[in-house]
């Protein structure tokens, strides 16, 4: 397949397949067709034969090529078959889109620290688990990493200690780079309630800003109610990026949450009937 992607991606060639698949034709029409010199019409064929794109047929003095089209319908399929993975994938370049127009936004109105200081936001899920299958997933170090980091984030360090003065710490990484957090937690009742601040801390240690987080856990028929409020302090002008992601950041991770909470569960629990 790569050879294929090769071969067709030159416009000279691409040219040729477009007249050899009309009908077969010599070096010669070919090369008068395209505007070209037979040696250089000639490399390209030999190029596209390696590629099993056209086949040579000896007759006499001339040679003439022609076009094989299996190579083609195979290179036709796998794009469908990209297309498709785009398609079922779209809503991940629209997180992407959002997050580029928040960027720009968060950019115009950071004009001096403390920009952003007191923004709120508050997130509301409901949960197929109990609640303090919930509760573990927030206080079970191995539970939180599984969850607590948007795509493509992979969580290498991870704590909320659960009890007034315990230590609170995030550090996720990507292909660009490592990134941390780290605070206290402030108040702490198994397995309803859990505050506590975050720090965000720029590649030199200092705070880019902080986030003051509550957490409510509520049993319901259905599984657990959750409710999780934010308030922001201590905003840099550096922080831009990280203010703007908060939204759709935090409503990935809810949604992961939500993922690990019902597979961990326990089977009466999902299945109640």
């Amino acid at each position: 397949m790569d050879r294929i992607a090769s071969a067709l991606g030159d416009a000279a060639r691409w040219r040729i397949v477009e007249l050899l698949a009309e009908r077969p034709r010599s070096v010669g029409e070919l090369a008068e067709l395209t505007g070209s010199r037979q040696p250089q019409t000639t490399k390209h064929l030999q190029t596209l034969a390696r590629a099993g794109l056209v086949a040579v047929y000896p007759l006499g003095q001339r040679r003439v090529y022609a076009i094989e089209t299996a190579p083609l319908a195979a290179l036709g399929e796998r794009l469908r078959e990209l297309v498709a993975a785009g398609d079922a994938h779209e809503g991940e370049r629209d997180v992407i889109a959002r997050y580029r127009a928040a960027v720009e936004a968060e950019t115009a109105a950071a004009d001096r620290d403390r920009w952003a200081d007191g923004r709120e936001f508050t997130y509301e899920r409901a949960l197929a688990a109990p609640r303090d299958v919930v509760w573990q997933h927030w206080v079970d170090p191995a539970l939180l990493a599984s969850w607590w980091a948007p795509p493509p984030m992979t969580v290498t360090d991870c704590l909320l200690e659960p009890l007034a003065g315990g230590r609170a710490v995030l550090e996720y990484r990507d292909a660009d780079g490592q990134y941390r957090s780290e605070g206290t937690v402030s108040a702490a009742a198994e397995p309803g309630h859990l505050a506590f601040d975050l720090s965000v801390l720029d590649a030199s240690g200092a705070v880019s800003f902080t986030g003051h987080y509550d957490l409510t856990l509520a049993t319901t028929p259905g599984g657990t109610h959750l409710r999780l409020g934010l308030r922001i302090t201590e905003t840099t002008v550096d922080a831009v990026p990280y203010i703007a992601g908060i939204e759709t950041g935090w409503g990935q991770v809810l949604d992961q949450l939500a993922d690990a909470v019902r597979a961990s569960a326990p089977t009466e629990e999902r299945n109640p009937h």
